[in-house]
This record gives structure tokens, C-alpha cells and sequence, in this order.
């Protein structure tokens, strides 16, 4: 006998959890969030999961097919918080930055989440709306099919690239973080002209840079090629 098709409303819970809260998508893609952001990627397990949302583990599987699919959607949910309050201001140039901004530092409000995330393609409405305006701004400026998608593609992915880099630097522990910055402080600088002449020249600009993101340079660089291209 065919099993009966149940919907996914249906599907759904409605009472209360223990905490009180009715579950709902947005209520688990926060509260995994919460968790990776207090245990990282091995924290998350649909059991602790469920326990955190005082609910059955199953339940989550009510909401989404599995945890990779929750881990598309807090990537989608990333794009959608890049782009809330985003207005164009018909500067295409300006405009790019921006969103490269709003991306990057979507990704880095919860660096365990990112390094988890940036390289997934979702396509789900938040980054298929991202896309369409990216891809609009370019074409918008003039910029040829061909050449709209080139400099999309390097675009998008030297902004996920940079969340990656970035995200997985300030997951570290703290110690390890510290211990990182401070190499370039007690070995870089200290480095002598006669053997490291280049470095020791530029030590102090190293010194004062290297532990911020490239990020903003390298998007400076790009939509500053893409101006020389048209």
C-alpha cells in the first residue's frame, strides 16, 4: 500500500517546544548559527540541535532535508543579510564595492559559519537575487554580456575567497590568533637588511597592514581593472 503523501505544512510542529518557542526555518538557521558561533563545525549535529531548539532531532528534518541542506541555507541567509537595505545609487563602481562590502562582511559577523559556507553555491532566492543585481549593475554600465560575466565570476569569488581567508583567521583561538599577529612584530620586523633587504625596507608597513584584510585593496583593484577594460 502507497505510504500517504504528507505536506509539508503538515509536516511542520505547531505546539510549543520545552523553551516555548513554536519552530519555524528562521528559528533553526539562528540557533545553528548560535552554535557554530559557541562550538564550531563540530558542534553541530542535528542531536545537539535539537536539543538547543528543545525539540526531537527528527524535528529539524521536518524543515530541511538533511544538514547540508541547513548548511545551504544559513549560506543563503548570509546573501539575504548582505543585501538588506542595499539601494543602488547608479554609480556602478560604488555600487560594486559596496555589495562587495556587504558580502565580505555578512560572512565575518559569523566566522564558523563562514568557513563552512563560502564556497557552497546555493542557488536559493537570497543568492539568485544577489546575482541578478550584480550581474544588472554591470550591465547596466555597459559592460558587454561576455565581459559582464568575467568580471561578475572574479567578482563574486574574491569576495567569498577573502570571507573564507578572513572568517577562518578570526576562528582561531584566541592564543593562536595573537601568536599569528604577533610574527609579524618579532620576526618580520626584526629581520636583518643584509639578508632580507626588501623586508627590512618595508617592515614597518608590513607590521602595520598584514594583520588587516586585503580584502578592500584587492576589490579596489579589481573594479579598477574593470574600469581600464571598457
Amino acid at each position: 500500500m502507497a505510504k500517504r503523501v504528507v505536506s509539508e505544512t503538515a509536516r511542520r510542529r505547531r505546539r510549543p517546544t520545552k523553551q516555548g518557542q513554536v519552530l519555524s526555518h528562521r528559528l533553526i538557521v539562528e540557533t545553528a548559527l548560535r552554535m557554530l558561533r559557541e562550538h564550531g563545525a563540530a558542534g553541530l549535529t542535528a542531536r545537539r540541535l535539537g536539543l538547543a531548539l528543545g525539540a526531537d532531532a527528527s524535528t529539524v528534518y521536518r524543515y530541511f532535508n538533511g544538514m547540508d541542506d541547513l548548511i545551504l541555507a544559513i549560506a543563503d541567509e548570509f546573501f539575504g543579510l548582505a543585501m538588506t537595505g542595499w539601494r543602488p545609487t547608479g554609480d556602478w563602481r560604488a555600487d560594486l564595492r559596496e555589495l562587495g562590502l556587504r558580502i565580505h562582511n555578512a560572512y565575518l559577523a559569523h566566522p564558523q559559519a563562514a568557513v563552512l559556507t563560502a564556497s557552497r553555491v546555493t542557488g536559493r532566492p537570497n543568492e539568485v537575487a544577489t546575482d541578478e543585481i550584480i550581474l544588472g549593475v554591470l550591465r547596466g554600465a555597459g559592460f558587454p554580456d561576455a565581459d559582464a560575466v568575467r568580471i561578475y565570476h572574479a567578482f563574486i569569488d574574491q569576495s567569498l575567497a577573502f570571507a573564507i581567508l578572513d572568517a577562518a583567521t578570526m576562528a582561531l583561538p584566541p592564543a593562536a590568533r595573537e601568536a599569528d599577529e604577533e610574527v609579524w612584530r618579532d620576526t618580520y620586523a626584526r629581520l636583518p637588511a643584509t639578508s632580507h633587504p626588501n623586508i627590512a625596507a618595508t617592515a614597518p608597513l608590513l607590521v602595520a597592514r598584514m594583520n588587516d584584510s586585503a580584502y578592500p585593496a584587492a576589490l579596489d583593484m579589481l573594479l579598477s581593472s574593470a574600469s581600464l577594460g571598457r
